[in-house]
């Protein structure tokens, strides 16, 4: 039973995991396919940009690869889809089946309340790693026609798994507040809003003087230790990882203990 759900589920939702992946890696491979113009003229291009917006953007060192792809292709892009890809995927989770009243249905199987949760949040990670998986591929196939050749396949390999995580981590937010409260589009909604302010917390603490904000953010940990320049970063993985955690078996724990038929 374990095997069948999270494997259906997965092939039910084929369609949207083809989308996401071919929209994610044609905008991380477009949006870097166009480095070169920006190494010639010295980022010149973003000089206009004003400077409080240019160091939210990580955008000092735009004219070096691991800066131009820090900024804009895994700085802003790909971690945005990689946000709301978990938002929407973790709100179907099991609030979609509580909506449709398949809920009462599925539950009349032999499987837990806990063991649902898993496998689905389960099949939203590995979703979330095979989309990652196209990207980094598409990132080593223009590798050396981009000029990106300053950014080793480990590095890009580090950064790629840093995006899955970051979609594993909302999407865990989402299947816990799903599980909680069983409301699809509010659930998605509110997973949304917390990663835009995520995001700016991460961009802008700094410059509102409340630095040690950006620690609440997942965006400090998913990019601030330069997964480009310095390859896999543990502490922030564990972080990642462990929040993640924390969030489903919070949302676990409600579901077990409410009465879905409320």
């Amino acid at each position: 039973m374990t095997v069948t759900i999270l494997t259906k589920t997965l092939r039910e939702s084929r369609r949207a995991l083809i989308g996401w992946t071919a929209g994610s890696t044609l905008a991380a491979v477009m949006y870097a396919s166009f480095y070169p113009q920006m190494a010639k003229s010295g980022g010149q291009q973003v000089q206009n940009v004003p400077e409080g917006l240019r160091e939210a953007l990580r955008m000092e060192d735009i004219a070096s690869a691991p800066g131009y792809l820090g900024s804009t292709v895994f700085g802003l892009i790909v971690p945005l889809l990689a946000m709301f890809f978990g938002a929407a995927t973790g709100a179907r989770a099991t609030a979609a089946d509580e909506e449709s009243g398949t809920l009462d249905l599925l539950m009349s199987y032999p499987i837990t309340r806990t063991s649902l949760i898993l496998q689905r949040f389960g099949a939203l990670a590995v979703a979330a790693a095979a989309i990652t998986a196209f990207i980094w591929l598409g990132m080593l196939a223009i590798r050396g026609s981009a000029e990106l050749t300053a950014i080793s396949p480990a590095q890009f390999a580090a950064q790629c798994l840093n995006v899955a995580l970051l979609a594993v981590i909302f999407g865990a937010l989402a299947v816990g507040l799903g599980a909680a409260f069983g409301r699809r589009a509010v659930v998605f909604a509110v997973t949304a809003v917390v990663g835009v302010l995520a995001y700016a917390a991460h961009a802008f603490a700094g410059q509102l003087g409340v630095k040690w904000v950006a620690y609440l953010s997942p965006f400090h940990y998913y990019l601030d230790g330069e997964p480009l320049r310095y390859g896999f970063q543990p502490v922030n993985i564990v972080v990642l990882l462990g929040v993640s955690t924390v969030l489903v078996a919070a949302g676990t724990y409600r579901f077990n203990h409410r009465d879905l038929g409320a």
